[in-house]
């Protein structure tokens, strides 16, 4: 069986940054399928296919007509989050060209991209009648010509969205943000999944195993630490790159090193050990910092202790981002006064 590692990559990507309890690679409709919305999906593509023969002289759907286009498609990963009572869908395209993406001249590259946004939608329509989603097309790396084309390309396919109310969010993650939003998150993750499934994890794991510059085999916990800096300080952390992460994330990984750091002064620590600077603060209902050796709820604390200026402590995990209690601009406020972020 083949075996595409920037598949793998963001396989783990959907399952442990965006959360996504359902995740299957290499989707594709079975014929047995109702497909819904039928008229609306036919309108949907004539109008597509004429914007985009009008303004850019692209054949996007090559004079296929809406059975041929959907039983032909295939996404390589889909994903599906439940959280509130609420169902979040991503589908995610991944193309790795070791010199840069090349599907073509430039023309049939971005031709080729608006098509996988565009037949995606119209699956995502027609088989989980919904018209809200994240689709993202993604490559390591992409050379600054194409890159103008398609980010251009991506902002069009949007505003096709927009004017045929449309909720889905058409998204490209490449080059630096590849590696900041994809790769550095995953990793810092890494240190506790033991799925053997998850090639690319097993695979950074592997290397870890024979590091030269350790010479021995790294613990989970110095791989944890070790992955979370390099992510903190490697560039400074904005917002919009926060923005791609759940707030468990951000919590266990850039706060935790921030505290870990010992930059926070001692007087803010010691705020952090009660409950109204916490709810005032960050809102939520309990300290954000218990010491080591105090009584807590252990099901409110991360298991694993963090230590800051050499006392030990343990980090709060109740956190939540939803419309009724929604920590994270709290959080995300915290980060930016403190020029975290």
């Amino acid at each position: 069986m083949k075996i595409e590692i920037g598949e793998s990559l963001f396989y783990s990507w959907l399952r442990h940054i965006k959360k996504c309890q359902i995740v299957q690679s290499n989707w594709r409709p079975s014929p047995k399928w109702t497909l819904h919305n039928n008229a609306e999906l036919e309108r949907f593509m004539s109008f597509s296919n004429e914007h985009y023969a009008r303004n850019f002289g692209y054949d996007v759907f090559k004079n296929n007509t809406l059975t041929q286009l959907i039983t032909q498609a295939e996404m390589d990963l889909l994903g599906i989050s439940f959280l509130n009572n609420e169902m979040e869908i991503y589908s995610v395209d991944v193309a790795y060209h070791e010199n840069g993406l090349n599907y073509g001249d430039r023309k049939e590259n971005s031709g080729r991209v608006i098509k996988k946004f565009l037949r995606t939608a119209l699956c995502l329509w027609g088989y989980f009648n919904t018209t809200k989603g994240e689709i993202i097309f993604s490559s390591p790396k992409i050379n600054n010509a194409i890159w103008g084309d398609l980010e251009y390309c991506v902002t069009d396919v949007n505003r096709l969205f927009e004017t045929n109310a449309l909720d889905f969010t058409a998204k490209m993650i490449a080059n630096n943000d590849f590696n900041e939003l994809v790769i550095k998150p995953i990793l810092i993750e890494s240190h506790d999944i033991s799925d053997t499934s998850e090639l690319f994890l097993r695979s950074f794991k592997l290397l870890q195993m024979f590091d030269s510059k350790k010479n021995i085999k790294q613990s989970s916990e110095v791989v944890k630490k070790t992955n979370a800096i390099n992510f903190v300080q490697s560039e400074d952390v904005h917002s919009d790159e926060l923005s791609e992460l759940k707030i468990g994330v951000i919590v266990r990984t850039v706060l935790r090193k921030i505290l870990e750091s010992g930059v926070v002064a001692k007087a803010e620590i010691e705020d952090m050990l009660t409950k109204n600077y916490s709810k005032q603060t960050f809102h939520i209902d309990y300290p954000l910092l218990v010491l080591g050796n105090a009584e807590r709820d252990s099901a409110r604390y991360y298991a694993d202790p963090l230590e800051i200026n050499g006392e030990r402590y343990f980090l709060c995990n109740d956190w939540y981002e939803k419309a009724s209690n929604n920590d994270r601009p709290f959080l995300l406020k915290w980060l930016k006064d403190n020029t975290y972020s």
